[in-house]
């Protein structure tokens, strides 16, 4: 299991988080800066020129994972990590990754009142290295951290739906570490909902079917498990029918159940990109989903966060470019009536 102290910077995560494991048993203290500074050695500077922030990096995020997945398969226990994710895909990134292998996550966020927030950032930068954790270099005059005090402020939506929240501006570092033991015992900070699949161990086929509107507009739905929207569907388990597992995903994840079998449009090719397998991705055509369906439509909040019927020209801004040109050759199959062979979207034979 892991805990997962969130919150602005200054917050208070990382003393509360030395404090936790002394009122955890068999727990230990992870703290992803670490990895940000390890790949600040390792990365080179264009690499690293290209972003503001190392959470920006997708290594980054999967060093994380791994990171902590690594950990507790030779610790075992409780990870307590205290890390701010203002980012709603990135949590999603990482959370899902952890899901993916069976590892639940505890999300707590610490919410002290502003003016005290600041007062704290004040007082790193008035005294750096006072504050347990704070490292050399860091920005002597809290900049950084006011800078990032209102992309927090927009970041509470979601956060505060994710996590528990503990108001700790009057609270000693060992007390707020009271409190989220305290949640943990009792389950006020719940394992969050996420779901994932485990990480394939080899090539995949999946199944995505696109369904319709009357504007003739496609269905995407908000996987809260990765970055990125996507087609309802998902991977074709050992001795099914790749139309039949579109059909199955399509009742598990929106509550639809198709009447006829799906058509094909498209097989894609998808090349091995390490850290993924690849493999092959069929696109189906549903048909029109008329708009009592559509109302009805239910999702699975473990899952799927959110749906909308988009245009083409709507998808390219949500879907990743390679989903996104399989997409745009399905749509030009359907209108030929025909089924197009590619490799990673590019039409090939």
């Amino acid at each position: 299991m892991i805990v997962w102290i969130n919150g602005a910077f200054g917050a208070g995560k990382t003393s509360a988080a030395r404090e936790l494991i002394d009122l955890i048993p068999n727990s230990t203290l992870y703290d992803p800066e670490l990895t940000g500074t390890g790949l600040r050695s390792l990365l080179p500077q264009k690499k690293l020129a290209e972003v503001t922030d190392f959470q920006d990096l997708p290594i980054w995020r999967r060093l994380v994972v791994d990171t902590a997945a690594a950990l507790l398969a030779e610790l075992g226990g409780v990870l307590v990590v205290p890390m701010t994710l203002l980012r709603q895909e990135y949590r999603d990134e990482i959370f899902g990754g952890l899901a993916a292998r069976r590892i639940s996550v505890r999300h707590v966020l610490l919410s002290p009142e502003e003016t005290i927030l600041r007062e704290r950032i004040a007082r790193r930068a008035e005294f750096p290295g006072d504050v347990p954790g704070d490292a050399e270099g860091v920005d002597p005059t809290g900049r950084w951290a006011y800078d990032r005090i209102e992309p927090y402020r927009s970041a509470l939506g979601w956060i505060t739906g994710d996590a528990h929240t503990i108001d700790n501006s009057a609270l000693t570092p060992r007390r707020t570490a009271e409190r989220i033991a305290e949640a943990v015992r009792t389950d006020a900070a719940p394992a969050c909902e996420i779901v994932q699949t485990p990480e394939p161990t080899g090539e995949t086929v999946a199944s995505g079917v696109l369904l319709f509107d009357e504007h003739d507009r496609f269905l995407l739905v908000d996987p809260t498990y990765k970055p990125g929207w996507e087609f309802p569907g998902g991977v074709v388990e050992a001795g099914e029918a790749p139309a039949q597992a579109g059909i199955r995903e399509v009742a598990e994840e929106i509550g639809i159940q198709l009447e006829r079998v799906p058509k094909l449009l498209v097989i894609d090719w998808e090349a091995p990109d390490p850290p993924g397998y690849g493999g092959l991705r069929l696109l189906f055509d549903g048909g029109l989903l008329p708009r009592a369906d559509a109302e009805r439509l239910l999702l699975p909040g473990s899952e799927l966060r959110g749906w909308r019927f988009v245009t083409e020209a709507e998808a390219a801004t949500l879907l990743p470019p390679t989903r996104y040109e399989r997409l745009r050759w399905a749509l030009r199959a359907r209108e030929r009536s025909a089924v197009l062979n590619l490799e990673a979207g590019v039409p090939v034979g």
